[in-house]
């Protein structure tokens, strides 16, 4: 069996012979965000491969945010380390619905989470990630109707945070974190009285309402690692772990499980590895490959929303 040690240092001549950057998301396990270029939630990788200078941009996290990067880079060649890497907030929004939706409503500005499939982001008005949705809704004039989708936690919570009565929110959920229970992170508040909780606002309301922070990975990251306390009930995605740990050495993280698996993990994000990443590198397959009308109808809601504040 070759050594990981051995596939890194692969990985490190392949990376340099393509001229290539490898961004990760935090999500993914400890040995990929060591090797990796950047490693940020959705709005900072898109920002990075909006300014990457090279021929190949490696993604370690989902296809939808490979799909992003090619957006950002048509002329680039953009692989997946595991083409089958997808997203329940993807598979919840079908853009045929989201058509229809435009037909019966044009009147309305679509905005849409990240977490969607390219043909949805053609579909929309302007995209936005978790760090940034209540800057986008805040953005769009007062008196315009909004449809905010997929995802009805991040909406429910931006609608309340922005006060928008005119908005309509898609019926889509993540996996992970609208399953989190309340009932269950209020047993780990009672069982670490001295803990903190940071929460993803994709989690469901009952659990924000327990959070003393709601933000993006990244935002849960910077802010559990300026507090003074020590200790920290996370509600997201564990591979955050990671990070927290090293930035925060000595402080204490503890993640609840949601309902699906009796875990805190994406299946999805768990599904690139060492072996895969090297693979990519080597062969540049799988490789995203999009329509050009398709990329450029995206484009626009894309520097749309990273033009936004």
């Amino acid at each position: 069996m070759v050594s990981a040690q051995t596939i890194v240092e692969e990985i490190s001549e392949v990376k340099q012979r393509r001229r290539a950057v490898i961004l990760a998301h935090h999500y993914q396990d400890a040995e990929i965000q060591d090797i990796a270029d950047s490693v940020g939630d959705s709005l900072e990788l898109a920002r990075a491969a909006q300014k990457f200078e090279g021929d190949v941009i490696a993604f370690c996290g989902v296809r939808f945010m490979a799909e992003t990067a090619k957006v950002l880079n048509p002329d680039r060649t953009v692989v997946l380390p595991d083409i089958h890497a997808g997203c329940s907030l993807v598979d919840s929004c079908p853009v045929g619905g989201v058509r229809a939706f435009r037909r019966r409503h044009p009147d309305h500005v679509i905005v849409s989470y990240i977490n969607t499939s390219v043909e949805v982001k053609a579909e929309s008005d302007i995209l936005c990630t978790s760090r940034n949705a209540v800057q986008v809704v805040n953005s769009i004039p007062a008196e315009k109707p909004i449809l905010f989708l997929p995802d009805i936690n991040l909406g429910n919570y931006v609608k309340k945070q922005t006060g928008r009565k005119n908005m309509q929110i898609w019926q889509g959920a993540c996996i992970v974190h609208a399953t989190f229970p309340g009932r269950r992170l209020a047993a780990a508040r009672v069982e670490h009285p001295d803990a903190l909780v940071a929460a993803h606002p994709e989690c469901p309301s009952d659990v924000l309402r327990m959070a003393d922070f709601i933000g993006s990975t990244s935002a849960i990251i910077d802010w559990c690692t300026k507090q003074a306390a020590q200790e920290f009930i996370v509600m997201t995605e564990s591979g955050v772990r990671y990070s927290l740990e090293k930035l925060s050495p000595g402080k204490k993280f503890y993640f609840v499980a949601n309902e699906n698996c009796n875990c805190s993990e994406c299946p999805y994000m768990k599904m690139n590895s060492l072996e895969k990443l090297l693979a990519c590198l080597d062969n540049l397959e799988p490789s995203i490959e999009l329509p050009p009308e398709i990329m450029e109808r995206a484009r626009l809601p894309l520097e749309r929303m990273l033009a936004v504040k």
